[in-house]
């Protein structure tokens, strides 16, 4: 089921359903209730690329992240995925206030990886405390990978 899925990622890029059609299937999969993307650019920023299930006033925070701040900053710093049980009384400091604001409770933000390199994050999140499995947090590591080779296809477009 995991491979089926991370074919329907590949053809939906293909495709050019594009990253927000890949970020709502990733949404949809994981039963998650927001998400973003972000890539990294030549600046050395992650830029939001595509989000789903946040208000406004939040996406205006997330639009550049840098790379060490917050949730998807802190993995694409560290190429691992960084989870929250609960944001809302997170403090183990990974979480930034912009995060709170989203009224999200469990979250998880992994690289995009191409290569040796993070390009990227790709974040889900509920409103409910959530702890997300093995199983889960590989299938998110698996999207990102598909994400940093299509983005490797497309001819990068940023600094890896």
């Amino acid at each position: 089921m995991f491979m089926a899925f991370l074919d329907d990622v590949e053809s939906a890029l293909a495709a050019d359903g594009g990253l927000q059609r890949v970020l709502e299937m990733t949404i949809a999969e994981l039963r998650a209730e927001s998400g973003t993307i972000h890539l990294m650019e030549e600046d050395g920023v992650l830029h939001l690329k595509a989000a789903s299930g946040l208000p406004e006033v939040v996406l205006n925070i997330v639009r550049l992240v840098p790379v060490g701040k917050g949730m998807a900053g802190l993995a694409a710093e560290r190429k691992e995925p960084v989870t929250a049980c609960n944001i809302q009384r997170d403090t183990s400091g990974d979480v930034r206030p912009g995060a709170r604001a989203t009224g999200m409770e469990g979250a998880i933000v992994v690289p995009v990886m191409r290569g040796e390199d993070a390009a990227g994050t790709l974040g889900v999140a509920n409103r409910s405390e959530r702890t997300f499995t093995v199983e889960e947090i590989e299938v998110l590591m698996g999207v990102g990978r598909v994400i940093g080779e299509w983005r490797c296809d497309q001819g990068g477009g940023g600094r890896v």
